[in-house]
């Protein structure tokens, strides 16, 4: 199996309700939303954020961590000509760094990183800003 391939299962388990398996055998409940599951678009903002927040947490945490590290990712759903979509997506990191030195050099590479993180390094938010066309096939 390629080293790069990413993937995950799902299976149905009830009404309007799925999990997702990982390679690993992590287990994640989605739903339609009408439960406290995940739905699809919360998942995809989900992992918009986690792949920003890790990004930008090995770099900044090289210098310091911080305290409190809280992320947003929002955006509007919307039906157009296009289809059902997300637009204005955004992702607000709310990042407090320690006083001193330390915390000094993390808020000095937070700028950088974050370009970075938009503009190369987050995976996902990458391949949704790039627009990656998306087959969907039955067997």
């Amino acid at each position: 199996m390629s080293e790069t391939l990413r993937f995950i299962d799902m299976e149905k388990i009830g009404e309007g309700r799925y999990k997702a398996v990982n390679r690993r055998g992590g287990v994640l409940p989605v739903g339609s939303g009408d439960d406290p599951d995940f739905s699809p678009v919360e998942l995809l903002l989900a992992a918009i954020a986690g792949c920003v927040s890790i990004d930008v947490d090995l770099i900044t945490g090289k210098r310091a961590s911080a305290d409190p590290f809280v992320v947003r990712c929002e955006g509007d759903k919307v039906r157009d000509e296009r289809g059902n979509h997300l637009t204005n997506l955004k992702v607000t990191l709310d990042l407090t760094f320690p006083d001193g030195d330390a915390g000094d050099a993390a808020r000095a590479v937070l700028p950088r990183t974050m370009e970075q993180v938009r503009d190369r390094l987050c995976t996902v938010s990458r391949t949704v800003a790039i627009g990656e066309y998306v087959e969907v096939e039955s067997r």
